[in-house]
């Protein structure tokens, strides 16, 4: 009886210790988020993807010069501000955004798993997830032409691979209008 008591404590230590670990983050987590949204009263996202939040945001111009200190096969974590250049036509499953210049960065989204709307052309969007160099060959540039609706004519001019800064996105926020009061 006495070593099924010992038992019976040790597991409802070993319980509570788990549980209280829990909620601690829980709870710094709910206050940050709540931070944010205090900070940003005004505004309001549709979220996409993962749910991310608008705080500690670069710029695009700070973007485009992370892009310009990496090389092929870098890859770094990012979440900047954007206006978007295009949208895939077909499904949504891609976006170019501007970074500044007449430089872009080709946006997809992880594991295929959300789509954007076809009609955000202009829009800007604050973009999470990993930013990477790659060369983007000559059949990936046709299709992605294809997909945004080009002629015939500009995608036969596609003939020589094209280095390409890049995005995967686990989650984009995409500013509404705020409610008038």
């Amino acid at each position: 009886m006495k070593n099924f008591l010992i038992a019976f404590v040790l597991v409802f230590i070993a319980v509570s210790c788990k549980n209280g670990t829990k909620e601690e983050p829980v709870e710094a987590q709910k206050t940050e988020t709540e931070q944010t949204t205090e900070n940003n009263k005004d505004m309001a996202y549709q979220s996409f993807g993962e749910e991310i939040d608008d705080a500690n945001v670069m710029s695009a111009a700070d973007m485009k010069a992370k892009f310009e200190g990496m090389q092929v096969g870098d890859t770094v974590a990012v979440k900047f501000r954007s206006a978007v250049n295009s949208v895939c036509q077909k499904k949504g499953c891609w976006m170019r955004l501007d970074i500044g210049g007449e430089e872009e960065a080709f946006v997809k989204f992880k594991d295929y798993g959300f789509f954007m709307p076809k009609d955000i052309a202009t829009e800007e969007v604050i973009v999470a997830g990993k930013a990477y160099v790659e060369k983007t060959s000559v059949e990936d540039l046709k299709h992605f032409a294809e997909d945004a609706g080009k002629s015939e004519a500009e995608i036969a001019a596609i003939t020589e691979p094209k280095t390409t800064y890049a995005i995967l996105s686990h989650g984009v926020l995409l500013p509404e209008m705020a409610e008038k009061q």
